[in-house]
């Protein structure tokens, strides 16, 4: 393995002077399931959305692959690197009258002329792909329903099998089970580990529950107010590191007791 992602002196300030991300530094190596947690407000989707251009930092260094990618100027550039870097959210962004097939194969418009992309052309090799995707998370029989048809843990699942249309090196996961049930929690995150492990696919998920860290992550940074307060593996997070990322009193809620 070696370092798929090195990120140094990383800052971010938005145009109302909140400054997101102070300083930020972490490298990730190829094949790790990396965590990052804090509370909300901390820097965490600010960090997830630097690290693919959607957002441009302020100041700092993002190497990727090899590639700095503060360096890329033109559209055609940041698509590229985006088509490395797939990105599944927590609101899903799937297109809700579309079939399940449909939006799966929207993972590779990015990477298709303008006249297919506009038209939607598919050819049989991406069809295929997008079932094999759709089977690898466990939704193949869905393939020709309406989007606005499933659960949201199903949808979730849609998305994930739309990221990997891209063939990316790594993904980002911005909390992809916030607006999930807690028995489905753990479902899409099986699917996470198991993108991880079989596939080998680099994973950086931002997180909200201790136990789903525990049960997932390979490694961990934590936030608080846009710095990173604490790196290392997930049993490393005693009570007194927890109380020092969510502050005095802060209980460590999981899923299944919601």
């Amino acid at each position: 393995m070696g370092t798929l992602l090195k990120v140094t002196d990383l800052h971010k300030t938005y145009p109302n002077g909140v400054h997101a991300l102070r300083g930020v530094s972490f490298e990730v190596q190829q094949g790790e399931f990396l965590v990052v947690i804090g509370l909300s407000g901390s820097g965490k989707s600010t960090l997830m959305r630097c690290l693919n251009r959607l957002q441009d930092p302020s100041r700092g260094e993002i190497n990727f692959a090899g590639s700095d990618i503060m360096a890329l100027k033109s559209t055609d550039q940041i698509r590229s690197l985006r088509r490395k870097i797939g990105m599944i959210f927590q609101q899903f962004n799937l297109i809700p009258r579309q079939s399940v097939l449909k939006n799966v194969l929207m993972g590779v418009l990015g990477g298709k002329k303008t006249l297919p992309s506009i038209l939607g052309l598919f050819s049989d090799e991406e069809m295929a792909e997008a079932l094999g995707n759709l089977k690898l998370v466990g939704i193949a029989e869905k393939a020709h329903l309406r989007a606005d048809q499933l659960s949201g843990g199903q949808k979730q699942r849609v998305a994930i099998a739309r990221a990997l249309m891209q063939k990316p090196e790594l993904l980002l996961a911005d909390e992809p089970v916030a607006s999930l049930d807690p028995a489905t929690c753990h479902v899409v995150m099986d699917y996470l580990k198991k993108i991880n492990q079989e596939l080998g696919i680099t994973v950086i998920a931002n997180l909200h529950f201790l136990s789903l860290v525990r049960q997932y992550a390979s490694r961990v940074i934590a936030l608080k107010d846009g710095e990173i307060v604490f790196t290392g593996r997930p049993e490393e997070i005693t009570r007194e590191w927890f109380q020092k990322i969510y502050g005095e009193g802060a209980q460590d809620v999981t899923p299944d007791s919601l």
